[in-house]
């Protein structure tokens, strides 16, 4: 194992991946690209699978795994052959200031399925991810990404919120957060909200020379003071930026 802006609006992954795409070759843009018109008719494209992962299957592929190496520079932590493809696993362990494994451990895992053609078929996320990224709020997410501005130069995709509909569901509290991912590595006390630093490594047998610190993941949650909500979760998952501020896909009544 070894050791720009922030997206101001939800869940980015795809929509990082085009940008990234777009300065690294332009196969890998065309791919991504071709992933993000596809947001556009999102139940005819895609699906979701919530139980205990979350699971967002690809009905017409377009990324091919080589396309992830040449975007984060990092290799899975387990490649698998399964039946008719591969599977990849990132598994992410959290690690204390000097960067030392936690323990007892805590971990979270996602998962990348890819077919006999090379091309991802499925993109899960473990159980302990969704205690700070809930599934309604990924999905929902995933959707506002159709119609989103993207900004090559700062590397940015900026989704709006009010194309989506509004849902109804509970926010995490900070202790159920707590419960499950411990202690954080730091705190910032803010005047509205308190920002829960935590630190997760990423298990993976190569990276490549002068990418090592896409290994290193920081994850920032922001519990609102009053009433003990997690209302931002922001991280830099192996490369990935991501944010989701969880207010705008509430609905007026929550």
């Amino acid at each position: 194992m070894m050791p720009a802006n922030k997206i101001k609006r939800p869940f980015r992954v795809i929509g990082l991946l085009i940008l990234a795409a777009s300065l690294t070759g332009c196969m890998y843009w065309v791919h991504a690209y071709q992933t993000y018109l596809q947001m556009g008719e999102f139940d005819h494209y895609f699906k979701v699978v919530a139980a205990d992962e979350f699971t967002l299957q690809f009905k017409e592929p377009k990324m091919y795994s080589e396309d992830f190496i040449s975007l984060a520079k990092l290799y899975p932590s387990e490649d698998d052959r399964v039946e008719n493809g591969r599977r990849w696993r990132y598994w992410f362990r959290k690690v204390d200031k000097d960067n030392m494994l936690i323990q007892p451990e805590i971990k979270f895992y996602s998962d990348m399925a890819f077919n006999a053609e090379k091309k991802l078929t499925a993109w899960s996320f473990s159980s302990l991810f969704l205690q700070i990224a809930p599934p309604e709020f990924l999905e929902v997410s995933l959707r506002s990404i159709a119609g989103a501005d993207i900004d090559k130069e700062k590397q940015t995709l900026k989704a709006n919120a009010d194309l989506v509909g509004k849902i109804n569901a509970e926010l995490p509290k900070k202790s159920a957060v707590l419960a499950k991912l411990g202690e954080p590595l730091s705190i910032q006390d803010e005047p509205e909200q308190e920002v829960y630093i935590y630190r997760f490594l990423l298990d993976t047998h190569h990276i490549e020379k002068g990418y090592e610190d896409h290994a290193l993941n920081e994850v920032k949650l922001s519990f609102d003071k009053k009433n003990q909500d997690l209302i931002i979760m922001a991280g830099n998952f192996a490369g990935l930026k991501i944010s989701i501020d969880y207010r705008k896909f509430l609905s007026a009544s929550k």
